[in-house]
């Protein structure tokens, strides 16, 4: 019965709830990229070039148009990331086997190095917040994510990547 009424107490969430919530997000961004920024320093690189090594390591052989359309950012934006990543040996860029028009990206063993460490910080930061909430709270907090990320759209399946977009 608490369970219920607990259930029904988050659907009349407060305007005041709502802006701590908010709150909440912008120094849980901070803390969670707070241990990549100062590897990341190091490289003189900043939070694009992470988000590049990232999902390059996630899809590898993901093609240029690919990266752009999961980063959302401008060509000539990603453009100055990967000549970077690419310069200090860290990205390769291939030519499409099917479709030479293609560049194909992938890590270097450099690359690798750095987003394990990247993602290590990231993993012992998350695993800790994750074991203080328990199971549930993991959960909630996925589909909470799901929806903050697109609301009313199928979710993300970790398994799966995301679909070049079908040109002709």
């Amino acid at each position: 019965m608490s369970d219920n009424r607990s259930n029904q107490q988050i659907l009349f969430l407060t305007d005041e709830q709502l802006r701590l919530g908010i709150e909440a997000m912008f120094f849980a961004y901070k803390g969670f990229t707070s241990d990549p920024d100062k590897i990341l320093e190091n490289y003189s690189y900043g939070r694009a070039h992470h988000r590049a090594i990232h999902f390059i390591n996630q899809y590898p052989e993901t093609t240029v148009n690919n990266l752009l359309d999961i980063l959302g950012v401008t060509k000539q934006s990603l453009n100055r990331v990967l000549k970077t990543l690419v310069a200090d040996e860290l990205v390769n860029v291939s030519i499409g086997k099917n479709d030479r028009r293609k560049r194909n990206l992938s890590l270097t063993d450099k690359g690798r190095m750095l987003e394990k460490d990247l993602s290590t910080a990231q993993r012992n930061r998350m695993r800790l917040a994750y074991k203080a909430a328990g199971p549930d709270a993991v959960s909630g907090f996925r589909t909470v994510l799901d929806y903050i990320i697109q609301p009313n759209y199928p979710k993300i399946d970790g398994n799966n990547a995301p679909n070049e977009k079908k040109r002709k």
